[in-house]
């Protein structure tokens, strides 16, 4: 019977500064897959608005997109939840999964510069 080396630890990146620019800095270093919906909705919502109300917004959406995409096994299990919820018969079992990562969201939206 041979030994499994054990898997390395994944280190998850601290979140970055709350500004638009350290945040797709971000999202560019450790979740480039987001990285095409970021600058698109950005060119959507914000473009070359002179009114900065939906920036505000859109950084609440996005910081909880990077929140949870910077972290492999945190992002794994909201993808699952969402998957079974969407393939659930039953309707409350669906809702329980999806109450269940909107509370995911919730928690990401608090986290701080540095978390």
């Amino acid at each position: 019977m041979a030994a499994h080396a054990a898997e390395p630890e994944s280190v998850v990146p601290p979140m970055p500064e709350r500004t638009p620019k350290a945040l797709r800095e971000a999202i560019a270093a450790d979740t480039p897959q987001l990285l095409a919906d970021f600058d698109a909705h950005w060119k959507r919502a914000i473009g070359d608005m002179y009114d900065v109300g939906p920036v505000s917004a859109f950084m609440a959406r996005w910081w909880c997109e990077y929140g949870i995409a910077r972290d492999p096994q945190l992002n794994a299990h909201v993808t699952d939840l969402q998957h079974r919820a969407a393939e659930a018969t039953d309707i409350a079992e669906a809702k329980a999964l999806l109450e269940e990562v909107a509370k995911v969201r919730y928690r990401m939206r608090d986290l701080e510069p540095g978390e």
